[in-house]
């Protein structure tokens, strides 16, 4: 405490500019923990946070027996993994092709034509994808009667969809992550790439033992930021382009969407609360995990 107060008297200009910050996580993420009291009640408008039924764990109950935790679990796991390394291969590899680029004003254009669709709200993504594969006057199936080829109807069937939402996130996202990857390249000393010319390296070979091992911090930082909300789905992705759409649920239906049903239609707060709550504490524990074993084989590479 002496410490702590030696500091601050110390360093009172530092403080009162950190203080904005530390008041918005205290009203926005601290304060509104509370709320997860809900996951314990059957909650009614009547009652109230503290007067509505406690119930304990029934709520998880209900969600583990039903079968609805472990589908909604598997789908948000396996979607965000699909997200994660696919996602960050892509603009790895985007961002080394690009710094291989000769031409500045191709360049700038290139790298300004990857990055557009990530400032493309979700809500145009959706109408983007149902004007490709809706069955009446979707592209596709224009373009397969034009083919004399029958119909196909994507919006009743679940077997395209993973493909279709992971292809769509990839397309939106990798502009982003390759500026992260770009000015980790350009942060690297040209004498490392001029010794290896002398030495008779190729752009591949340069590429593989200079690019890539002083890139690999980088990429294990952001999958280890990844993995800590791997249980967190993208909420506008998947609403928007699969919508209320029961019939595509079982392969399309992730946390996010559970929880906006649980309370936007169904009202059942405290379910929703439960799914949310199970989820916070998944992807903490998981995070937790990663970053242990990583710190026992790499500890440079640990986030803590």
């Amino acid at each position: 405490m002496h410490t702590f107060l030696f500091e601050l008297r110390r360093n009172k200009v530092l403080f009162f500019m950190l203080l904005p910050t530390l008041v918005f996580f205290l009203i926005f993420s601290y304060f509104p923990m509370v709320g997860i009291y809900y996951a314990f009640t059957q909650y009614s408008f009547e009652g109230g946070l503290f007067g509505s039924k406690f119930v304990g764990m029934k709520n998880f109950e209900f969600l583990y027996k039903s079968g609805v935790l472990w589908n909604l679990t598997k789908n948000t796991v396996l979607y965000n993994l699909a997200f994660i390394i696919l996602g960050n291969i892509l603009q790895l590899i985007s961002a080394i092709f690009l710094a291989q680029i000769p031409g500045k004003l191709f360049k700038k254009t290139t790298q300004s034509l990857i990055f557009l669709p990530y400032f493309i709200s979700w809500v145009l993504v959706g109408a983007f994808v149902y004007n490709l594969f809706n069955i009446d006057t979707g592209v596709i199936n224009s373009l397969l009667a034009q083919l004399h080829l029958p119909a196909y109807d994507f919006y009743m069937s679940t077997a395209p969809w993973k493909y279709i939402i992971v292809g769509f996130n990839l397309w939106k996202g990798i502009g982003y992550g390759m500026i992260i990857y770009l000015a980790a390249i350009m942060s690297i000393s040209e004498e490392y790439y001029e010794a290896a010319k002398i030495d008779g390296a190729n752009i591949f070979t340069q590429t593989r033992h200079i690019t890539l091992p002083l890139l690999m911090p980088t990429f294990v930082m952001l999958i280890l930021f990844s993995l800590g909300g791997i249980l967190k789905g993208q909420f506008d992705l998947f609403y928007q382009i699969i919508g209320n759409n029961g019939l595509l649920f079982e392969a399309t239906d992730i946390i996010d969407t559970y929880v906006f049903r649980s309370l936007a239609v169904n009202f059942n707060i405290g379910m929703g609360t439960a799914a949310g709550l199970y989820q916070s504490l998944f992807g903490f524990v998981l995070i937790l995990t990663v970053n242990y074993i990583i710190k026992k084989t790499r500890e440079d590479y640990a986030l803590f």
